[in-house]
């Protein structure tokens, strides 16, 4: 197939202008060349679009391609995720991952968790701060936890951010409302174990294909997967793979996340235990970075064996069966229980287990 690649280049929006936390979750260049040589591997053919200004000048210039590789994260907006997929629709153009729907509801948390609590999916409770005098309406027990309620990577997620007690509650979410111009989702703090569950395909053909759990070092802010941490993965943080019984746990509740929110292709689902050890639901990531060595979902990939090319093989053949287009299947099966397959599409180095390797790229 023709295969257009849409992405945010984190490097471009630097050179504009923005911060080093404002493009956290844009694209390295290293992220693009490795998808784009994993797809020529497969035998496809690639054109790079870039971000939405690009997308929409090629558009409006007649271009089309068979199907779009859309990793684009958008700039501004709870719909920012959404704005790549819905001009894709408008004409008429395939694309891999979830439709606009799930990605400004996803990009949204408390919005996602109002609608997985009536699925009947197990949050932690929480609150919506929209102005700085909600905060004397918040009935929640201590401690609490407290971010940015659109954000990812980490953004906004300090130490700072577990609050065990009122005063501290008001001047973080103070300092949150003012530096990311957004309200503030503030929920009761789950101390217990952290996992993050990665999924392939769509509906009920989709897969948990692992669970790694993330462990920070003495070194790393404490009790927080943040954004420094997050920033400093390589140094601060070890990804366990979860082989114990709490991995039929996550994936059965991240596949229930999964299936009830509608999300396509891949991606992931982020999980922590309560104070009796039972997993909640915190986030989903449908549109999950792709560094064959920095993303989460890569790194929990090469845990179960599956080759950073099958992973793009498996993204593409799930979404060319939703648009009925011909493309090779992938056996999430024969990838997961098969450690010593090798990439067809060249040596991507997948990286230690017990580090990310980080370099510039989103999670």
């Amino acid at each position: 197939m023709k295969i257009g690649i849409t992405y945010d280049l984190r490097k471009d929006y630097l050179a504009a202008g923005f911060g080093e936390e404002e493009t956290a979750e844009f694209d390295s260049a290293e992220t693009i060349d490795a998808i784009q040589q994993a797809l020529q591997g497969l035998g496809h053919r690639t054109d790079r679009i870039g971000n939405i200004k690009s997308l929409t000048r090629r558009l409006a210039a007649g271009d089309t391609w068979d199907l779009v590789f859309n990793i684009a994260e958008g700039l501004r907006g709870f719909g920012r995720e959404a704005q790549v997929p819905a001009l894709l629709e408008a004409y008429d153009v395939p694309y891999t991952f979830s439709d606009p729907l799930v990605l400004s509801l996803t990009l949204h948390k408390a919005m996602a968790k109002h609608v997985l609590r009536d699925l009947g999916i197990p949050t932690p409770d929480f609150f919506i701060i929209e102005k700085e005098s909600d905060v004397k309406l918040v009935d929640l027990p201590y401690p609490l936890f407290v971010k940015p309620v659109a954000e990812g990577t980490g953004k906004g997620v300090t130490t700072a951010s577990k609050i065990t007690r009122g005063s501290q509650l008001a001047s973080v979410c103070s300092l949150l409302l003012s530096r990311y111009k957004q309200p503030v989702l503030v929920e009761t703090f789950l101390p217990g174990r952290e996992v993050t569950v990665g999924l392939l395909g769509t509906g009920q053909a989709s897969v948990a294909i692992g669970a790694m759990e993330v462990v920070l070092r003495d070194s790393a802010e404490s009790e927080v997967y943040s954004y420094w941490n997050k920033e400093k993965c390589e140094e601060l943080v070890v990804y366990l793979p979860v082989n114990d019984a709490l991995l039929r746990e996550a994936s059965n509740l991240a596949l229930r996340v999964w299936r009830g929110l509608g999300c396509r292709d891949a991606g992931r689902i982020d999980l922590r235990a309560d104070v009796e050890g039972r997993l909640m639901f915190m986030e989903v990531n449908p549109l999950a970075g792709l560094h064959p060595t920095h993303s989460d979902l890569c790194i929990i990939a090469s845990q179960v064996g599956i080759p950073y090319s099958d992973l793009i093989e498996a993204i593409v053949s799930s979404a060319a069966s939703r648009h009925g287009l011909r493309s090779k299947s992938f056996d999430t099966k024969k990838g997961r229980n098969s450690p010593q397959r090798t990439s067809r599409a060249g040596a991507i180095p997948l990286g230690s287990l017990s580090g990310c390797g980080c370099t510039s790229g989103s999670h």
